[in-house]
């Protein structure tokens, strides 16, 4: 499974949803009441040390280049693993999840709000339909904490999504990472001191089982989008709602409704409709660019 080839990249997207949802389960696992922070810095810790090994995929020579950009994005990003941690704790995995996929929509959003970018009529209904579709999976009634960090969260990936653009383009996905994870960690270490908790020796086996199947799911990332355009194989990337369904039902004994099942359908089928209105479009100027080569040839 090298990503090299559409189907490849494919099935390393399907497997790495599959381990971030692992990663969702380890969270979930956490007693109620079990202290946040202490998790949260574990984590993040964690996460530092696994990617030690991959320390020749970093430029050292400009470790901090593009710092404030890091640091601003890395501070979202423990924001936004303190509301996923709300959030599994408080809804049924496959509606957290759902609601999470609402950080693409966002991401349009965002993208007309802060760099003007224009929407096609496609991605206005993808947006309209999303929002109404975290609607109906949450229903004003049950709204609660747990949907606000849900929430929370999408933003938190929204934001961070859009912040790549701010950082420096030649750095390795491993670069970027590291600085993440290296720049948050006084900010979850005050965090920890400030909750107080106790030490709990559980948390660390969930927190070192979240962040090393989070750390897969990068890695296949990163490798099935390293040979394969994004457009070709993204919509790959919703087969973790099927995962959260399945893993949410099997293990946690959570049925999914039918309001479940018409929000998440309002959410994830404009982007893929989203996904395959990009591929169809790649491939149309890559055949207008090879028959204008034919032709300069042939003339």
């Amino acid at each position: 499974m090298s990503g090299k080839t559409v189907s490849s990249a494919i099935l390393l997207l399907v497997i790495g949803n599959a381990l971030a949802l692992i990663s969702d389960v380890f969270i979930k696992l956490l007693e109620p009441g079990a202290p946040v922070f202490q998790f949260a810095f574990l984590r993040c810790a964690l996460t530092l040390l696994f990617l030690l090994p991959l320390w020749k995929q970093i430029n050292h020579r400009k470790l901090f280049e593009g710092g404030r950009a890091h640091f601003v994005r890395a501070h979202i990003h423990l924001g936004g693993i303190l509301c996923m941690i709300v959030a599994l704790g408080a809804l049924p995995l496959a509606t957290a999840n759902a609601i999470f996929y609402a950080a693409p929509v966002l991401v349009m959003v965002l993208s007309v709000l802060v760099f003007r970018e224009q929407l096609t009529t496609l991605s206005v209904v993808a947006v309209i339909s999303g929002f109404l579709g975290i609607i109906v999976i949450l229903r004003p009634m049950e709204f609660n904490w747990g949907a606000i960090a849900a929430l929370g969260s999408a933003a938190a990936l929204a934001i961070n999504a859009l912040m790549v653009r701010k950082l420096p383009s030649d750095q390795s996905t491993v670069h970027k990472l590291f600085l993440t994870y290296l720049m948050v960690l006084p900010a979850s270490a005050v965090l920890m001191l400030v909750e107080g908790a106790e030490w709990d020796s559980s948390i660390l086996v969930s927190a070192l089982g979240s962040s090393l199947f989070i750390l897969g799911y990068n890695v296949t990332v990163l490798l099935a989008y390293k040979q394969v355009d994004a457009n070709q194989v993204t919509s790959a990337e919703y087969t973790g709602l099927i995962w959260a369904v399945a893993i949410g039902w099997i293990w946690f004994g959570e049925v999914p409704d039918a309001w479940f099942v018409l929000g998440s359908t309002m959410i994830v089928v404009p982007l893929i409709l989203i996904g395959l209105q990009h591929r169809r479009k790649a491939r149309a100027e890559s055949h207008y660019i090879a028959d204008s080569e034919y032709h300069g040839a042939s003339g």
